[in-house]
């Protein structure tokens, strides 16, 4: 199809004509030019999803000490190019393998991503959808945001080589499994399992792995001591600030992308209505955590705030399509509460959570796939918890196991000496602030 043809149904899409709404699903919108729209629509979700990357790094820079910046910045940029390439190796076939399942519903295919050829030159590509290339590309970026989810929470004790090894394995192997399951067309989506953009399937995922980890390799030194927490205050909260509007800025893409489809005018519409949930949901979650630690400790704690907000955001990823802004919003705001308590209730047990990770992606992700069916009837409680329980046990005794194994091996922890002097000198010789360190 030639450009001006393009041109010329994406403005008979765009223009506004009388009595909208029924116009809209008779307008003569073309297979060729519906592949183009998705096609589009992915790649630009999926780099939105991709600055979320630059969002971990600087929330996670932001919010451990000076000592361990280096440290932090460096997983958070070898997570990403490792889970790249396993994603390709492994991981996306495994993830969505048509009709090559090794097993039935469960075990996807093991073999390696490939893209249409170059102009699509003796391809028959699938016209309703959109390009393999950007398939790939937008599903890349979920599996990336799983392990950075990792990496905050183990921050400031665990080697870089063990946790790398991990990295591999969730990429390669535990997410592409269990979002098969979901997203892949297995066993769960057969049950009715709803999941828009992945409460479940990526944030307590993260979060389940993050559990995982914290329970085997332990709580950072002198962090529990004499029954009280001691607290251990971020070296940069503008750096930490400016991670959470990175990621609220790219979840946009998150949920937005979700909609898998922007070929007609009532895709591009609940597109916009995904846009407007999710940001009132962080709102949401902003405010209820703002408010509630001036009534709790009768001052406003800051990473209480931010962490609040990326809970609304998880909460609403669920579902961000159905509900109205005043259910969006309480959903977020629900998130936000889930993280002022969820904070301590980890002290009280010695989990020691340096970003409050667990938290926000696997407490708020569980409320999130709960709260579909308040806006979703064709959600069923009876299914969102089975789905919720199959996942979490799968990731959590699966990523256990290969904690332990680790440990058991290699070993996963830094020496007392390493940690007291901080990870970027221990295990990079370098520092993130050497004016200040030294």
């Amino acid at each position: 199809m030639k450009l001006t043809q393009i041109l010329t149904v994406a403005t008979l899409i765009a223009l506004p004509t009388t009595g909208f709404a029924q116009d809209a699903e008779t307008l003569p919108v073309s297979t060729e030019v519906g592949f183009i729209f998705n096609t589009f629509m992915f790649l630009v979700a999926g780099f939105l999803v991709f600055w979320m990357a630059a969002g971990f790094a600087m929330l996670e820079a932001g919010l451990v000490r000076s000592k361990n910046v280096a440290m932090q910045l460096t997983k958070n940029i070898a997570l990403f190019s490792l889970a790249a390439i396993a994603y390709y190796l492994i991981g996306y076939n495994l993830m969505y393998p048509g009709d090559g399942w090794s097993i039935d519903g469960i075990i996807g295919a093991f073999s390696m991503a490939s893209l249409e050829p170059v102009g699509l030159e003796g391809a028959t590509p699938d016209l309703t959808y959109a390009s393999v290339g950007s398939d790939f590309f937008f599903q890349l970026m979920f599996c990336a945001t799983t392990a950075s989810i990792v990496s905050g929470t183990l921050a400031e004790r665990i080697k870089l080589w063990p946790f790398l090894f991990f990295v591999i394995a969730l990429t390669a192997f535990i997410y592409p499994i269990q979002a098969s399951w979901k997203w892949g067309g297995g066993f769960l989506d057969g049950m009715g399992f709803l999941d828009f953009a992945g409460s479940t399937v990526v944030h307590s995922v993260g979060g389940w792995a993050a559990l995982a980890g914290a329970l085997i390799l332990g709580p950072r030194l002198g962090k529990y001591k004499d029954g009280r927490t001691v607290p251990f205050m971020g070296s940069n909260l503008p750096l930490a600030t400016l991670g959470t509007f990175i990621l609220w800025l790219g979840w946009f893409g998150f949920n937005g992308g979700s909609q898998l489809y922007m070929n007609t005018a009532g895709n591009v519409g609940d597109i916009s209505r995904i846009f407007a949930n999710t940001n009132t949901a962080a709102a949401g979650g902003a405010v209820a955590a703002l408010l509630l630690t001036q009534l709790l400790y009768k001052k406003v704690d800051l990473t209480m705030v931010l962490n609040g907000a990326l809970a609304g955001l998880v909460s609403i990823t669920a579902e961000p399509l159905t509900p109205s802004l005043g259910a969006a919003t309480l959903i977020g705001a629900v998130g936000g509460v889930i993280v002022v308590f969820a904070v301590p209730f980890l002290d009280k047990l010695k989990i020691d959570d340096v970003v409050g990770a667990i938290p926000v992606h696997l407490m708020a992700g569980i409320w999130g796939t709960i709260a579909v069916v308040f806006t979703n009837g064709d959600a069923s409680i009876g299914t969102q918890l089975y789905s919720i329980l199959v996942v979490g046990a799968f990731t959590f005794i699966v990523s256990g196991a290969i904690w332990f194994i680790l440990k058991s091996t290699i070993g996963i922890r830094v020496s007392e000496e390493d940690e007291v002097m901080g990870l970027d000198m221990a295990e990079l010789g370098m520092e993130a602030y050497p004016e200040f360190t030294n």
